[in-house]
């Protein structure tokens, strides 16, 4: 559930970058869609990488649009020097992200791409990135305070009555490593290998990548074809919940010793695995002078440990009220595909581009995503960019608001908000100025809002009464230089 490279690491399409200057391609990112947590959103906001592309491994709409600002960003890297086999570039990046009363994040990250000789190309990338602030458990709102015990089994958070459930102890740091070597066989052919691996505290993810690129008609058109596995070691703070055990609190029983038995009862403190296989085939097509196209498609075959160890579901009576907490379980297999088409166009005064991508899964979560972004060149040294991005998103066919008191419980459910229907909306500007010695700096401000809808849940007694789809609003910061 991390940022990753791509599987195909040869989209920015040089020899047609070459062949015609007044259309600058970026790179198209295998999209692999998967319900994550916004540490992916920021890594996808600050990734300025060099030609290696970012994979969308989270289906948190801010971390699709960031995948495309990633394009973008790989796109400046080629206007940075005709000859994409010259000299050494360095991209640096601050990143600041802010939800409203929820989660602030941080982070740093440096990439670097070096050209060894006139057929190899090496990049690098090194991340760090803090993440503070309150996560929304999964539990509905209630007319009353409730009490949820953490995930270590030591101690209980509250949630006071008419707000939304949060757990306040989320909080992590991540660093990410990537290096990516790419040769070029001949001007039609290239090739490329990378690696990544990734840490946090709870979280480890190790991956290989591959991709192939073939240039021909003229190097008009160019066919790629890539593929990523990755091996994911999970360990959650307090070890992993039984699926859809429920959750006990320590007022409930006589001494400490009963209650960590029982506590015990509910959780595996064993590692679990993640494996996953990522394909990527397209193609790129120089449509004239001024205009150029993508088409993508994207598999992905997920399995392992899929749950999110720090969600619940309540289980509610007739009166809506809350009886108690289920920990979620989802199933542990996920076969997910995406299509992806973009056109970008060079217009007298800028660029513009347009964007769709279809994604959907065995989950039933289904999606469609729309960008338009337009880039104004104030001159040859200095430019303004705009942005408006849609996403539309069905929920899993598991997704639960509540469990019914007395009916039986589901094989797998789940009320993780990321799982549910939902539409967001994102308005971004951005503002570039080439400095003296080829450096380029930029700065980019965008809103994010995320809206839950109702998937057409039936809300009784007291549910009704509170907005049990909250919105949620966002602002991203982002610094960048390069050298």
């Amino acid at each position: 559930m991390k940022d990753r490279p791509t599987p195909n690491q040869l989209g920015t399409v040089e020899s047609a970058l070459l062949k015609s200057e007044s259309l600058k391609s970026a790179s198209v990112t295998s999209a692999s869609l998967e319900s994550e947590s916004v540490m992916a959103s920021l890594l996808m906001a600050s990734s300025l990488l060099l030609g290696v592309g970012a994979a969308v491994t989270s289906d948190n709409a801010l971390a699709g649009e960031q995948a495309a600002e990633t394009r973008d960003n790989t796109a400046e890297q080629e206007e940075h020097a005709n000859d994409p086999l010259a000299g050494a570039t360095i991209d640096a990046a601050l990143v600041y992200y802010q939800e409203q009363d929820r989660v602030t994040a941080a982070e740093g990250i440096i990439n670097y791409r070096q050209a060894l000789d006139d057929a190899n190309i090496i990049r690098g990338k090194i991340a760090l990135d803090a993440l503070t602030g309150a996560s929304a458990n999964g539990a509905v709102i209630q007319a009353s305070p409730q009490s949820f015990t953490r995930p270590s089994g030591t101690g209980v958070y509250q949630a006071r009555a008419g707000e939304l459930p949060l757990d306040d102890t989320f909080k992590d740091t991540r660093l990410q490593l990537s290096s990516n070597w790419q040769h070029l066989f001949s001007a039609k052919w290239q090739a490329s290998l990378g690696g990544y691996l990734s840490r946090e505290y709870d979280y480890t993810s190790l991956g290989v990548n591959a991709g192939l690129q073939h240039s021909f008609n003229q190097s008009n058109t160019q066919v790629f074809a890539g593929a990523a596995y990755y091996f994911d070691i999970v360990n959650p703070v307090g070890g992993r919940p039984v699926g859809m055990s429920e959750m006990v609190f320590r007022k409930d029983f006589a001494s400490e010793a009963e209650f960590r038995q029982a506590f015990d009862d509910t959780r595996f403190y064993d590692s679990a695995l993640k494996r996953t296989l990522d394909l990527n085939v397209g193609i790129t097509q120089t449509l004239n002078r001024r205009w150029q196209a993508q088409l993508s498609y994207g598999l992905s075959a997920v399995n392992g440990y899929l749950s999110d160890a720090y969600k619940v579901v309540s289980r509610v009576d007739s009166r809506g009220q809350a009886l108690g907490y289920h920990y979620e379980q989802r199933p542990d297999e996920r076969l997910k595909y995406n299509l992806y088409l973009m056109t970008k166009g060079a217009l007298d005064s800028g660029t513009l581009t347009f964007s769709y991508r279809y994604s959907n899964d065995d989950w039933s979560l289904q999606a469609h995503t729309f960008d338009a972004r337009y880039r104004y060149n104030l001159s040859g040294a200095a430019y303004w960019q705009w942005q408006f991005r849609v996403y539309l998103q069905d929920a899993a066919e598991f997704y639960h608001l509540y469990l019914t008191e007395g009916e039986p419980l589901p094989e797998f459910a789940s009320a993780d908000h990321r799982l549910g229907k939902m539409q967001t909306y994102t308005i971004g500007v951005k503002y570039g100025q080439r400095l003296e010695r080829g450096m380029l700096a930029s700065v980019r401000l965008a809103y994010y809002q995320q809206r839950p809808q109702n998937p057409g849940v039936e809300l009784p007694g007291e549910l009704a009464s509170f907005d049990q789809f909250p919105r949620l609003d966002a602002i991203v910061l982002q610094f960048g230089m390069r050298f």
